[in-house]
């Protein structure tokens, strides 16, 4: 069995999922159970306009009626055999879609597995989505009514697409989808390469076993339907790396080489870590962006502990105002990890958290809204159901809204203050709703990018284990002097924070560049402090991502971070807090503070930072209460 590939697709809770075979006997009766009520196509190689051919399976009911299709199309396998065996999880959904009266269509972007083709991670041609529609909707099995429905890669593809306005594409369903290429809202992030300017560092472990498509197995131009399905139970085209221990190759210097460094095949990673923010390349693919138009009613989920949960909540509120479709957008934010939506349970434990029951009946919601949009039932109207549907961690309850952030949400500003010495938990540094008046006594500490602060949870994806996602007990962490720790007196009444949090610091350093990082924190009377989000902006970047404008010693800077999200109840007694550093590794990659590019550089400066907070430097966090 294939461990590592195995531990990061069943991370990101995709289709691909690859799952112990089961004996002869099981796969024959399953077999032949999906036979009985399907019509089973496999490896159709559908045509795209410039000739190359997208590996394709085919679910279908067994009827002469023409049937609305769900679509997925993903960078990940599906293919039927692992190792040789039937895989039963493969075909569960399709089996679900085709009791509920759809042909279910699951499609291999180009370059990958059996379709042809080169890959591009920002997005193949969007052509492809548009001629994928049109085969199928040509198809005499197919009412022309298709939905299309993914998670993380399997989901990027579609907001680009939907721009297109096919026709035929009635409805989508993307979840743990990114927010493209472009401006988002305040997110300018390039397909969650960047946050605040500085590389998240999943895609490198990602990219470790993903960028393989020059070196897979290719098979004749002219062979038969009959010949790829009987090959596809000798080549699975799943890749078979050595482990890597991720927490220790992130370390390795120049970033650049990282890949390289545990003897990863050679792609894209080398380019795309050259790229600045504004690099005309990030516009290249296939991914949606800010300028395109938007034609397709969506359902939109998304979770509090991913990786992109903030631009995601952006990207929603962008579509909404869209004239042709906003009011036919919905949103759920749950409170699970990347993709995790169906493993919440009774008891659901995110990271070492409890946020209690956070079970939804997410069949009901994704067919309701594909019975809808692609088979025309009324009953299933969605302007009965909530416009935002999202989960509140504290008081751990469902909660809606009719927009995003709710109505109710009032942005409240807390002020940075300390005697000079809010260095770690153990530090003077307070949260305060009152403005400092006294005279500036900046808090400083010491960033050494040779030693920076570890990540320790938060809202991941895709670490390949160097990083356990969600939230997680932090003073352990916070004992150290490179943070800068702030809290408020216990509160006299609880508190719900829901929607974007905005922080602005004023800062100085003897460096040319640095990093500044935040984390929102809640903190229980017994002293356990979980984290909530995270963020980060480098510096050189304060001005904008069209430009890069070096620090000099001593002056005083004021930087807007990267706002975060989150929908938390503060109950009585509790805390908030927020911890102010300059590094959060490997969740995004170490500042090396030289000025330079960074990615090409084996040796680091120390940098000595300051965070200032008096009437002239009033550095703050803006809350969304709701009232």
């Amino acid at each position: 069995m294939k461990k590592h590939i195995l531990q990061a697709l069943l991370f990101l809770g995709l289709l691909a999922v690859a799952l112990p075979a089961f004996s002869q006997d099981e796969a024959d009766a399953f077999w032949a159970e999906v036979q009985e009520i399907a019509i089973v196509e496999q490896k159709v190689m559908m045509p795209m306009r410039d000739g190359i051919r997208l590996a394709t399976d085919i679910y279908r009911p067994k009827t002469d009626e023409p049937v609305p299709v769900i679509f997925s199309r993903t960078p990940y396998n599906f293919n039927l055999y692992s190792e040789g065996k039937l895989n039963k999880r493969q075909i569960q959904r399709a089996m679900e879609a085709v009791k509920r009266g759809y042909a279910y269509v699951v499609q291999n972007e180009r370059g990958r597995y059996f379709s042809e083709g080169e890959w591009d991670i920002l997005g193949v041609p969007l052509t492809d989505g548009y001629d994928a529609f049109s085969w199928m909707a040509d198809q005499e099995w197919c009412n022309g009514k298709i939905g299309t429905l993914g998670c993380s890669s399997t989901a990027e593809w579609q907001m680009a697409v939907a721009a297109l306005d096919h026709p035929s594409h009635a409805a989508m369903i993307p979840q743990g989808y990114g927010a493209g290429i472009g401006t988002v809202g305040d997110y300018y992030e390039q397909g969650n390469w960047y946050r605040g300017g500085a590389q998240q560092m999943l895609f490198t472990s990602w990219l470790y076993w993903v960028q393989n498509g020059r070196i897979r197995p290719m098979f004749p131009k002219d062979a038969t339907q009959e010949e790829l399905i009987r090959m596809s139970r000798f080549f699975d085209l799943v890749p078979d790396p050595p482990d890597v221990d991720w927490k220790e190759a992130f370390r390795h210097l120049p970033v650049k080489d990282i890949i390289e460094n545990v003897d990863g095949p050679r792609g894209i990673y080398s380019e795309m870590i050259q790229r600045k923010p504004n690099d005309p390349a990030w516009f290249e693919g296939g991914l949606y962006h800010d300028t395109m138009g938007f034609g397709v009613p969506s359902f939109w989920f998304t979770s509090w502990y991913d990786v992109s949960i903030s631009p995601n909540l952006a990207l929603f509120n962008h579509v909404r105002e869209n004239p042709e479709v906003g009011a036919d957008q919905y949103l759920v934010i749950a409170p699970v990890l990347h993709c995790a939506y169906t493993r919440a349970t009774e008891n659901t434990i995110v990271g070492e958290r409890s946020v209690g029951d956070a079970r939804l009946n997410y069949d009901e919601l994704i067919y309701g809204w594909f019975d809808y949009w692609l088979k025309d039932d009324k009953s299933k109207d969605p302007a009965q159901m909530p416009r935002v549907r999202y989960y509140t961690m504290g008081s751990n309850q469902w909660q809606t809204a009719e927009t995003w952030p709710p109505q109710s949400a009032e942005m409240t500003t807390f002020y940075l203050d300390s005697e000079g010495q809010a260095n770690s938990l153990f530090g003077n540094g307070v949260l305060t709703t009152q403005m400092p008046d006294a005279a500036d006594q900046p808090d400083a500490f010491t960033y050494d990018p040779m030693n920076p602060v570890p990540s320790v949870g938060g809202n991941v994806c895709c670490t390949g284990g160097a990083i356990d996602g969600g939230a997680f007990d932090q003073q352990e962490l916070e004992a150290r002097q490179d943070i800068l720790v702030y809290t408020t007196p216990p509160l006299e009444e609880g508190v719900e924070i829901s929607g974007f949090i905005e922080t602005t610091l004023y800062v100085s350093s003897d460096a040319k560049d640095t990093d500044f990082t935040v984390k929102l924190i809640d903190v229980y009377p017994d002293g356990r402090a979980y984290n909530l989000d995270e963020t980060i902006q480098r510096v050189r970047y304060r001005e904008g991502y069209d430009k890069e404008v070096l620090m000099e010693n001593g002056e005083v800077y004021k930087v807007d971070l990267t706002p975060m999200s989150t929908s938390n109840y503060f109950e009585k007694g509790h805390r908030i807090r927020i911890e102010v550093s300059s590094s959060n590794f490997p969740r995004f990659t170490r500042n090396l503070n030289t000025g330079g590019n960074n990615w090409d550089e084996t040796e680091g400066v120390k940098a000595r930072n300051q965070v200032h907070h008096s009437a002239a430097y009033p550095s703050q966090i803006r809350l969304p209460i709701v009232r």
